[in-house]
């Protein structure tokens, strides 16, 4: 079993499935929109809602991130959709080339935090902010310092 970051968006799924296939390299898109599904009759989704994401999976390079929108009709029980920093991805690949094309596609309309360079803890380390409001970061030894720091503590 592994985890998967999973991000929710409002009415821009679509938009963000597209963008990350391409700064990824995706190997494999998947996406089922609200019309996919028989409507039940006596709660009809409008329109707008019927070509929203329910479910998507992109997978790259081992990896996979989980999206949907959140219905506006769904709102008071979902809550209102906040941008924030308690969610981000986290990209640990050994192919430091592989990582560098990863943040130069992300960064595209976004904000470097940090760009990718050395750090104690990393020989290529950075973070961005897509223009999407999510928070990457890339690491290219995350295992490799781990298990240094673990090992010098015993």
């Amino acid at each position: 079993m592994s985890a998967i970051a999973y991000l929710n968006f409002d009415g821009i799924a679509e938009q963000v499935i597209e963008f990350y296939s391409e700064a990824l390299n995706a190997n494999e898109v998947k996406k089922v929109k609200f019309k996919d599904f028989p409507q039940d009759p006596d709660y009809p989704l409008p329109d707008n809602e019927l070509k929203m994401i329910m479910e998507s999976l992109i997978e790259f390079a081992g990896g996979k991130i989980m999206m949907s929108d959140i219905l506006p009709s769904m709102k008071m029980v979902t809550g209102e959709l906040v941008k924030g920093n308690n969610v981000l991805i986290s990209l640990v690949i050994d192919d430091k080339q592989k990582l560098k094309e990863y943040f130069t596609n992300l960064s595209v309309g976004g904000n470097v935090m940090m760009p990718l360079s050395n750090t104690p803890w990393s020989s290529c380390f950075g973070m961005l902010v897509d223009k999407f409001g999510v928070t990457w970061k890339f690491n290219s030894d995350a295992d490799i310092f781990l298990d240094k720091v673990i090992s010098n503590k015993k």
